[in-house]
């Protein structure tokens, strides 16, 4: 039934990035404002890296630290995406089977992959995309 579903059926695109260069304050704009989790890292308008929300948390300071508000500004603001992201980033093509690409994040343990056609960023797919399409697919189709 799903044999025939590829990724591109159900990615999301275009893909909203953050520049490798970019504040992290900008990259966590971006994924508050636009609802998302996670945002592909492009340099030269290349795929260089991928940057979670969960990273953003991680190079966020802890509220246990002794460094006054301007202090913790001005290092928030040196911070870039390039800094904490992540490298080598698993990626599919857009005609990869969907059942394909839910084993590569079931096994990889992530939970989005940037879809990557002759080194283009062309979508997103991520595990809500997956839930989507499984969703539907139970729905009666119209005659």
């Amino acid at each position: 039934m799903f044999e025939n579903i590829m990724v591109k059926d159900w990615m999301v695109a275009p893909v909203i990035t953050v520049e490798a260069s970019s504040p992290i304050s900008a990259a966590h704009h971006l994924m508050k404002n636009n609802g998302i989790r996670r945002l592909p890292v492009i340099n030269n308008n290349k795929l260089v890296g991928i940057v979670t929300i969960g990273d953003v948390r991680e190079a966020s300071p802890s509220d246990a630290t002794t460094l006054s508000i301007w202090e913790l500004n001005y290092l928030w603001a040196q911070l870039t995406a390039e800094k904490i992201m992540t490298r080598n980033v698993i990626t599919v093509t857009s005609n990869t089977p969907i059942l394909d690409a839910a084993e590569i994040m079931l096994e990889q343990k992530v939970s989005g992959l940037p879809v990557v056609d002759e080194g283009k960023l062309v979508g997103m797919l991520t595990e809500s995309d997956v839930f989507r399409m499984l969703i539907k697919s139970r729905q009666p189709q119209a005659t």
